[in-house]
C-alpha cells in the first residue's frame, strides 16, 4: 500500500492598519482531458482567478487526474486579464515546437507535471500564462529530457552558459524515453 502525503502550507498576511485583511477564494479543477482544463482555466481566469499550483497523479475519486489550484484576491480593486495555455505530450520533438509555438505569443511557464490522460496515456504537462497587463515578451524555450543525470549536468550546463534560465523538472516514466528527468528552461528573446 503507497501512502499519501498532501502538505498544505498556509501563510497569513499582515495587513497595514487601517487595511482590509488578505481574503481569497479558490477553485479546484481536476480532470483527464487538457482540452478541458485549458478551457476551464480560462472561464476561471474570466471570473478573475489566476494559477496557484498544479498536480498530475491518481486522485480519490477522480481516476488519473491532472488537477489544478486556482486563486483569486478577494480585495483586488479589478479582475485579472489571464490567458491560459495547457500543453500535454507524450513527445518531445512535439513539446518543444508547442512550447516554442507558446513563447512565440508570449505565455509565459507557470509550472508542470506529468500525468495520465484518457487518451494520451502518460503525458508531460506544461501550463503558461499571458497577462495583457504586462509588457509583451517573447520566450525562447528549452526542453532537455534524459535518463541520466551525468548527460542532464552538462545539457544544462551548456544551456546555462547559453543565457538559459532553468524552470522547472519532472520526473517520469514517459514516452518520452522510459523514466527521464525532464527540465524545461527558457530566455527572453531581445
Amino acid at each position: 500500500m503507497i501512502a499519501r502525503l498532501f502538505l498544505v502550507l498556509v501563510v497569513a498576511a499582515t495587513a497595514a492598519p487601517g487595511a482590509d485583511p488578505a481574503r481569497y477564494d479558490y477553485r479546484v479543477l481536476a480532470t483527464n482531458r487538457t482540452s478541458t482544463m485549458e478551457k476551464e482555466m480560462n472561464e476561471a481566469a474570466d471570473a478573475g482567478y489566476s494559477f496557484a499550483g498544479v498536480m498530475g497523479g491518481e486522485t480519490g475519486f477522480g481516476g488519473k487526474e491532472v488537477v489544478v489550484v486556482m486563486s483569486k484576491d478577494l480585495n483586488a480593486s479589478r479582475a485579472s486579464r489571464k490567458r491560459y495555455k495547457l500543453l500535454a505530450t507524450s513527445k518531445t520533438g512535439t513539446m518543444q515546437k508547442e512550447i516554442q509555438e507558446a513563447g512565440d505569443e508570449s505565455f509565459e511557464y507557470l509550472g508542470q507535471t506529468v500525468f495520465e490522460s484518457t487518451f494520451g496515456g502518460r503525458e508531460v504537462s506544461v501550463i503558461l500564462e499571458r497577462d495583457s497587463e504586462k509588457a509583451a515578451k517573447r520566450f525562447q524555450y528549452r526542453l532537455l529530457a534524459t535518463s541520466k543525470t551525468s548527460t542532464m549536468q552538462k545539457e544544462l550546463r551548456q544551456a546555462g552558459e547559453e543565457g538559459f534560465e532553468f524552470l522547472g523538472m519532472t520526473v517520469g516514466k514517459t514516452a518520452f524515453g522510459g523514466a527521464e528527468t525532464v527540465c524545461f528552461l527558457r530566455k527572453v528573446v531581445e
